[in-house]
């Protein structure tokens, strides 16, 4: 009997679509648009209160991206183990997919550390002024990388789900099989 991993694969990708796009739009227009706030003080304000209101959400994508990928991991476990070189891509995944996700969750804790220090003088979302404190300013300094790193990271996931699907393809499977069950000259 053929499965049907459709469901799966929509909750999957579109799981990683919101991870991506979110993150991406928070970087150019979250962070970006709280330079526009006239209040120095008011700035990280802003672009925390967005962050945390997305926070859910991005939760919620994680989750279905992780949880779709699982259900697909399961419904292909006779081509990971059968068919060469998806194993090796399946764990390049999951290697990329623990380094998203530490961090998303280390972009989060910073994010935390910013809303805990309350109205301070800062240029933009991750950018600080000569008056911004230095716990503060060392916060934003490394969530100005992290705001690059993680749709940066997201995006590998896509391209390597895009080999996956490349993978399952007619030819590209018995061409696996043959490979996986002829010894190397």
């Amino acid at each position: 009997m053929a499965r049907d991993n459709t469901v799966a694969r929509a909750v999957h990708d579109l799981g990683l679509a919101a991870w991506f796009g979110g993150s991406l739009m928070g970087a150019i227009g979250l962070n970006g648009a709280s330079k526009e706030v006239s209040d120095p003080k008011q700035r990280a304000r802003v672009a925390n209160a967005g962050w945390s209101k997305w926070t859910p959400a991005n939760a919620a994508a994680i989750g279905s991206y992780l949880v779709g990928g699982a259900i697909l991991i399961v419904g292909n476990k006779e081509r990971v183990v059968g068919q060469k070189g998806v194993a090796s891509t399946s764990l390049a995944k999951v290697g990329l997919t623990a380094l998203s996700l530490g961090a998303t969750a280390y972009a989060r804790a910073l994010g935390e550390k910013l809303i805990s220090s309350g109205d301070v003088p800062v240029e933009d979302g991750t950018t600080p002024t000569s008056q911004t404190p230095e716990e503060v300013a060392k916060s934003q300094k490394q969530l100005k990388i992290l705001q690059w790193a993680i749709p940066a990271h997201v995006a590998a996931l896509i391209a390597i789900s895009s080999k996956m699907g490349e993978q399952q393809r007619p030819s590209q499977v018995s061409e696996g099989l043959r490979k996986r069950l002829t010894p190397a000259a």
